[in-house]
């Protein structure tokens, strides 16, 4: 891929996300587990048992989901970095040809 085609992925993302933005300026974009939890709550729904340990504040929660995140991308990259080198270096498995 050439530096026009990373262009218009970009673009093309940048539209995907401002879009709904545009269209619909007062929306509220919650999240929907907080959504899910008033409709549960409004029933009568009680939960089956209690978190082990439930973080002190809201920032440390997000601190601790902002970590898994970064865990799962570096895992992710380290994969995808391996392979690249692989392929730089010629140790790739070639495909399976079919003979016909």
């Amino acid at each position: 891929m050439n530096a026009k085609h990373y262009m218009a992925l970009i673009a093309i993302t940048v539209v995907i996300f401002a879009l709904p933005l545009l269209l619909f300026p007062n929306a509220n974009f919650e999240g929907a587990d907080g959504a899910a939890e008033e409709e549960l709550t409004s029933q009568g729904y009680e939960p089956w048992f209690s978190p082990v340990w439930e973080p002190p504040s809201g920032e440390i929660e997000s601190l601790l989901f902002a970590l898994q995140a970064a865990i799962g991308a570096l895992i992710i990259g380290y994969f995808l970095g391996y392979e690249k080198g692989k392929m730089k270096k010629g140790i790739a498995k070639e495909p399976l040809r079919t003979e016909g």
